[in-house]
């Protein structure tokens, strides 16, 4: 990247500095009036969307891209209808920034409180997925941010045509276009000096491919919200309704097997698995899903194929599922926390004690008894949409909506009190 490249960078990042001051201090109806422009903005412009995608997927299709990836690229017009619903409903929820926190009283006499701020400038990098260019945007907006969209080269047009609708939206209501910036460059290079802004970005959130986030976190100066892997698990308990099992499990791996949501990994207590599994397979299969197991699953199920570590830790994103037959919910959450992700983990139980064990116990973002994993989103949470799925601590974990996006501040109101 030559010097006149990375200082058009840098003047994009500081006009979206100087934008999110102004969106900080929109009110809620005039942030809802950008997400309804943009709502019209996708309606007028949903042909050359729809084009713009067609010639991003032809090429990764030429480009021997994966199904899973190809599946997060396309939009058609369900497509466009869902981004229109998920703006409309962030809209309806609740401004973060107008929340009333508890304020204390102090013996002196002076009154202390939080306010719910915006973070400020979000960098969001993402792979494929142009529904993020929408969803990211809106959520960022609704929270009082400014957002820098970096997607990749997989996805330009689609994000290009999506980012003519944002400024639109944004001009027509008096606010700066530079509020929601998607970049025009896929450059990597350009990406690791964005990285290095950090008096420009006060955070990154990358999203895609466990080599995306690894590199993003490995060159980083700005605070990283990490979006890892989803390696979910199924764990059928001794105790489970075996019909309900087999339903959780066909949906969690099949229904859309290349997201992160999708079930990677099936864990069966060794009480059940003679009457469990070779159903289970039969039903997979019939879906065509590869199967992989432990020797004791193999014992069953003599016909799939071995695994080992390196599989049992994998992300497939396809239509592939490890097994494994434990001797007690024990081994159970110990195999959970060699391999699992700190995604979503999902039991199998009628046993109410096992449920409350396996909420305490189990480490991750979602802990769902009884409802298939992917249950694990944003929208379906009732956070409107989500900007992603953090499987990192600090300072969310899970699925990302409008609180996600903001931090608080201490407000301390006094008489001339002095210490």
């Amino acid at each position: 990247m030559n010097t006149q490249d990375l200082t058009a960078i840098k003047q994009q990042c500081e006009q979206t500095r100087k934008a999110a001051k102004a969106i900080a201090l929109a009110n809620p109806t005039q942030k809802n009036a950008i997400l309804f422009s943009m709502v019209k903005a996708l309606i007028e412009n949903k042909a050359t969307i729809l084009a713009a995608n067609e010639r991003d997927v032809e090429q990764a299709e030429k480009d021997g891209l994966s199904a899973a990836m190809i599946d997060r690229l396309t939009i058609n017009l369900t497509g466009i209808e869902q981004m229109q619903k998920a703006l409309a409903e962030v809209a309806e929820l609740p401004d973060p920034l107008s929340e009333v926190l508890p304020m204390t009283k102090r013996p002196n006499g002076i009154k202390v409180r939080k306010k719910r701020i915006p973070l400020g400038v979000i960098l969001m990098i993402y792979e494929s997925r142009p529904n993020v260019t929408v969803e990211a945007a809106a959520l960022a907006l609704k929270s009082g941010n400014g957002i820098i969209l970096r997607g990749g080269k997989e996805a330009f047009h689609s994000n290009q045509a999506i980012a003519t609708c944002w400024q639109k939206a944004l001009t027509d209501n008096g606010f700066h276009p530079a509020g929601i910036t998607v970049l025009a460059s896929t450059d990597r290079q350009l990406m690791n000096e964005l990285l290095k802004l950090d008096e420009l970005i006060d955070v990154v959130i990358p999203r895609g491919g466990e080599g995306l986030i690894r590199h993003v976190v490995a060159n980083s100066h700005i605070p990283v919200i990490k979006h890892y892997k989803g390696v979910c698990h199924l764990y059928v308990d001794e105790s489970a309704d075996l019909p309900l099992a087999l339903d959780l499990l066909i949906n969690g791996k099949t229904q859309r097997p290349g997201v992160c949501n999708a079930l990677e990994g099936l864990i069966v207590h060794q009480h059940i698995a003679s009457a469990f599994l070779p159903e289970a397979a039969s039903a997979l299969q019939a879906k065509g899903v590869k199967l992989y197991g432990c020797s004791k699953t193999r014992q069953l199920l003599p016909e799939i194929e071995a695994a080992d570590g390196d599989l049992f830790a994998k992300e497939f994103l396809a239509l592939e599922i490890s097994i494994v037959t434990v001797d007690s919910f024990d081994e159970a959450v110990e195999f959970i926390d060699q391999y699992g992700s700190g995604h979503t983990e999902v039991i199998a139980t009628q046993s109410q004690d096992n449920a409350e064990r396996f909420i305490n116990e189990v480490d991750a973002s979602v802990v769902m008894v009884n409802a298939s994993s992917r249950f694990s989103d944003g929208g379906e949470l009732g956070l409107g949409a989500e900007i992603g799925i953090s499987t990192s601590k600090i300072h969310a974990y899970g699925p990302m909506g409008l609180e996600s996006l903001t931090s608080q501040k201490f407000v301390v109101e006094g008489e001339g009190q002095i210490r």
